[in-house]
């Protein structure tokens, strides 16, 4: 069994501690995000690389409770934004030591900006300096950010869900039940991915989602970049619609996360792209078992929550596909678990 595989298997674990945490001790911390949050007349939700794609999703949160923030890359922060006087940056790191996070927490301080850091080591940078650290301790992943990408998810959604009036105990008695219906879930999707002609080495992959869920989206772009060794596309379904259906062609593979309001819509792009020859993997509740080549069905989840989960019949496939291209999903080749220079690909 692979690491990454061990690390995907205690997913639910993580995310039910990670809910119980923010229940219970890490309730004050979120209580204070929130009112800075309340209190600011700019906020901004940053991270990069896994991390900014759980700020992807948390920012569909805080748009529903109508509070919206500016949804930045680190990077881009860091490089070509001003930050104004008072603002509030919430920032997602799984290490907090990235060099990006490292020198956007200076440019922060500089602009009496207040910090609220979601990590999960509490001995980074973020951890040390944040002005509110929301720390979310996991066990470290391996290599491919899997439980990290979760807990930052379900941390900063929380931070909206805190505005909102929704992060309570009623969520609570929700989401708990539905991460165990999901963990039940695993062992078919696995045996699904042992058996489908989805997975095909040499393939081009899509992905397509709708709000929270486009965070799962754009992760499993990452996961076939890290794990397959393979480029990959992800998009807003709709986007989609706007002119890149002109790659589609017969032999492609497509996943589309299912959004509980525009479902009768993605079933017809699903049909579309099947009709034009494509293959076309459907994750979502409610779902047609003939809608899509492989469908991968999920529990019910609280709305807008399932993101938090969603990713794991994209995280198998990935671990998969690795296996079936005899790739190493393990090991990086270029990269390295925290990046901490700033220039060139290459580690030295």
């Amino acid at each position: 069994m692979t690491h990454f595989l061990q690390d995907i298997l205690r997913q639910p674990d993580e995310l039910r501690s990670v809910i119980e945490l923010l229940q219970g001790k890490g309730s004050s911390p979120l209580s204070a995000a929130a009112a800075a949050v309340q209190g600011a007349r700019h906020v901004y939700l940053t991270g990069i690389g896994a991390s900014y794609n759980a700020a992807l999703g948390a920012a569909s949160h805080f748009h529903s409770a109508g509070h919206p923030v500016y949804l930045v890359d680190a990077a881009e922060l860091l490089h070509t934004a001003s930050i104004p006087a008072g603002s509030v940056l919430i920032v997602l790191s799984r290490s907090g030591r990235s060099i990006e996070i490292v020198k956007l927490l200076e440019k922060a301080r500089g602009a009496h900006a207040t910090i609220v850091g979601i990590t999960n080591f509490p001995d980074g940078a973020l951890a040390l300096e944040a002005n509110i650290p929301i720390v979310l301790p996991v066990k470290p992943d391996h290599g491919i950010s899997a439980n990290t990408y979760v807990s930052l998810a379900a941390g900063a959604a929380a931070i909206a869900g805190t505005i909102a009036g929704t992060f309570g105990d009623h969520l609570a008695s929700t989401l708990l039940p539905a991460i165990t219906a999901t963990a039940e879930k695993i062992p078919e999707w696995q045996r699904q991915l042992a058996q489908t002609s989805w997975l095909q080495p040499g393939a081009n992959y899509c992905f397509l989602a709708r709000g929270a869920s486009l965070a799962s989206s754009c992760a499993a772009q990452l996961l076939w970049e890290e794990g397959v060794k393979v480029p990959a596309i992800a998009m807003g379904t709709d986007s989609f619609r706007h002119g890149p259906q002109e790659i589609v062609a017969a032999g492609m593979r497509f996943a589309i996360w299912i959004d509980e309001r525009m479902h009768d819509a993605d079933l017809a792009v699903a049909r579309d792209l099947r009709h034009l020859g494509a293959s076309v993997l459907l994750i979502g509740s409610g779902v047609p078992a003939d809608a899509g080549d492989l469908v991968m069905p999920l529990p019910p989840w609280p709305s807008g929550w399932q993101f938090l989960m969603d990713i794991i019949p994209a995280q198998l496939a990935a671990e998969r596909l690795a296996r079936l291209c005899g790739v190493d999903c393990d090991s990086f080749r270029f990269a390295s678990y925290v990046v901490q220079g700033e220039k060139g690909l290459l580690q030295t």
